[in-house]
């Protein structure tokens, strides 16, 4: 980043930030959603892939309400976060891929969850009330994203990546204790 001097020039600088993460997520999504086994995974992929574009449409809403240009700048941390989702979806497969999907989604979804707080707080704090409205319009979202992967890991993404032989890691736990007795 170039000397910012103060918090509108920080808050652009971000802004630019997350913008070009969704613009890059809106291009990891598909990818992702077309390797995993599960259906509801899938389909909630798919599902936030539109609210992604929309956090898009959001994110141009607010440049235009600070004055200023919709442009991304290079965001580190999501190349970092999506690169690791490759890797991982590249070395696993079956259900061990539908839970290392589900982790590095929900990666994604606290990294935006502290960008859109922190813009929030910004917007408050340097007077653009509407920017506020639209930037926890987008935080609920992925507060709902992050939610909705922790239920499908909780339900059996994990489980499943967990079953050996036909045993979850709660049959075996059951097993070991029987065989104690």
């Amino acid at each position: 980043m170039e000397n910012m001097q103060n918090l509108s020039e920080l808050f652009e600088a971000t802004l630019q930030d997350v913008y070009f993460a969704e613009k890059m997520l809106v291009k990891a999504l598909p990818k992702m959603a077309s390797k995993v086994s599960s259906e509801d995974l899938r389909q909630g992929l798919e599902d936030h892939l539109e609210q992604t574009r929309g956090h898009v449409s959001r994110l141009e809403e607010v440049f235009k309400i600070i004055g200023s240009k919709a442009k991304g700048r290079e965001c580190k941390a999501m190349q970092g976060l999506v690169g690791e989702t490759e890797e991982v979806m590249s070395e696993t497969s079956g259900a061990a891929l539908d839970a290392g999907a589900i982790g590095c989604a929900q990666a994604v979804e606290h990294y935006e969850i502290a960008r859109y707080g922190t813009l929030k707080a910004w917007a408050k704090q340097l007077g653009h009330d509407e920017a506020v409205d639209i930037l926890e319009a987008t935080l609920e979202e992925e507060k709902a994203a992050n939610e909705t992967l922790t239920e499908l890991a909780m339900a059996d993404g994990n489980a499943k990546a967990d079953d050996i032989g036909g045993a979850t890691a709660h049959g075996r736990r059951g097993a070991k204790k029987a065989h104690a007795n």
